[in-house]
């Protein structure tokens, strides 16, 4: 989980019922539109032509480590010298920087919506002036670059994908159970889920508990269902605001969100053990003997939170499928998810254009992937990479599926995203407010500029 930023996502041109094509037709072959940006003269970062390169992340930690020996082939290869700067508090220094005009050449961004408002800003470069953008978005996870596009043309190149869309489940308890390993719809995982509950057991593990960010796992839940249920259109229209947080549709897929999260036995620990337990404590009580619950469906990210004994060994541990489509909505396999952006400040400089295009690759991350914790958002990515079946098993789950959409909550404004959406959640799993009425007190947040 990241903290969520400011959006301005009611700008991308996705949010009208456009297809994809529809939306990047231009002489580029790019992005191109009304209103279509800027031509090459984004300006800020070093000298142009330098051989520096000073790029601005959120990656810390082991993060920064394995980011860092991804580049330095390149490196060597092109005489490029790259300086990393990791910034916990990015969303706050990337603003403060940019205003002041001491941008780096590059910045990473965890969520789009920062990344779309210096956009509309004229700060950051349409990446179909310096990217075969046709090309680029041949290789990618359908629908991934939607999520920075600004007035019908792109600004952010996906350098890291997040997939939240997973079933997650504890291998040898469930294959004992005999139960469905790939069920086709969610109503079709509710069978399994009695089946569950029908031997004793809870079929839910679930857990919201954030300290003050408590409920932006209920806003997962709520954004796979709007997917599943009315598809990437009506999710864009819901994530921009061109339909209210109280749309029927959002109060009905509250209601069928019910059916597993407050309906009695469903959840182990019920909606008060979802609340006060750690979101990252969700699946440890299915690797008990036996299990106390069995289902999780939580990010990829889920693992780095799993009994060391279960990461040393996940392919024989855990099993995964994707959260299945919801029979009667959308008429396709989408996947919810989340990722990293890159972003060119200084459109001038051929140095930061060759390390656009190397981020930007399917090529990008190698050294990253076989440490763990790293995906690619490229369906043209050597899986051979990943380190282990489990993580190739989630890389596929978004190749093969029929359109990406990025986390709901990062592309709202934050007095929603990382505020009321959040606290409605809570209110409404813990029975204090109806689904009409959580709807109602969040659409009344919504900012009216």
């Amino acid at each position: 989980m990241r903290v969520r930023k400011l959006s301005t996502a009611a700008l991308l041109c996705g949010v009208v019922a456009m297809s994809t094509s529809a939306c990047l037709q231009n002489p580029q072959g790019g992005a191109g539109g009304e209103g279509g940006g800027l031509s090459g003269t984004v300006d800020g970062g070093t000298a142009d032509g330098d051989k520096t390169v000073t790029i601005l992340g959120a990656f810390g930690g082991d993060e920064e480590k394995f980011f860092v020996q991804s580049l330095q082939k390149f490196q060597q290869e092109t005489g490029i010298k790259i300086q990393y700067t990791a910034d916990q508090d990015f969303t706050t220094t990337i603003k403060s920087k940019v205003s002041s005009g001491d941008s780096p050449d590059i910045g990473l961004f965890p969520q789009p919506g920062g990344l779309l408002e210096m956009a509309g800003q004229g700060k950051i470069q349409p990446i179909d002036t310096y990217l075969d953008y046709d090309k680029l978005d041949s290789t990618l996870v359908s629908g991934f670059m939607d999520s920075s596009r600004y007035k019908g043309r792109v600004y952010g190149a996906p350098m890291r994908m997040a997939v939240k869309s997973i079933v997650w489940y504890p291998k040898a308890a469930y294959d004992k159970g005999g139960y469905d390993k790939a069920p086709k719809t969610i109503q079709e995982l509710y069978q399994v889920a009695d089946k569950i509950k029908g031997s004793g057991v809870a079929p839910w593990c679930v857990a919201w508990n954030s300290d003050q960010a408590t409920g932006w796992v209920g806003t997962d839940w709520l954004e796979e269902y709007m997917l599943r249920m009315y598809g990437p259109e009506v999710y864009d229209q819901w994530t921009s605001h061109e339909i209210p947080f109280n749309d029927p549709r959002v109060v009905k897929a509250l209601d069928e969100m019910a059916k597993i999260l407050k309906a009695p036995g469903s959840v182990y620990g019920g909606t008060q053990a979802i609340l006060n337990t750690k979101f990252g404590e969700a699946m440890t009580p299915a690797f008990t003997n036996p299990p106390k619950c069995m289902l999780h469906r939580q990010g990829n990210f889920a693992t780095t939170f799993y009994p060391k004994n279960v990461q040393s060994d996940l392919d024989n541990q855990v099993g995964t499928y994707p959260f299945p489509p919801y029979q009667g909505g959308y008429d396709g396999k989408p996947i919810l998810g989340g990722g990293d952006l890159a972003a060119l400040f200084n459109g001038n400089d051929p140095d930061a254009k060759k390390v656009m295009e190397f981020l930007a690759g399917d090529k990008f991350g190698a050294e990253w992937a076989k440490a763990g914790g790293w995906l690619s958002p490229h369906k043209t990515f050597d899986m051979k990479n990943y380190p282990n079946e489990t993580t190739r098993n989630v890389a596929r789950m978004a190749t093969e599926a029929d359109i990406f959409r990025f986390d709901g909550s990062d592309l709202m404004p934050k007095e929603v995203g990382s505020g009321s959406f959040w606290t409605g959640m809570v209110s409404w799993v813990n029975g204090s407010k109806t689904s009409q009425q959580a709807a109602d007190e969040i659409e009344k947040s919504w900012p009216k500029s």
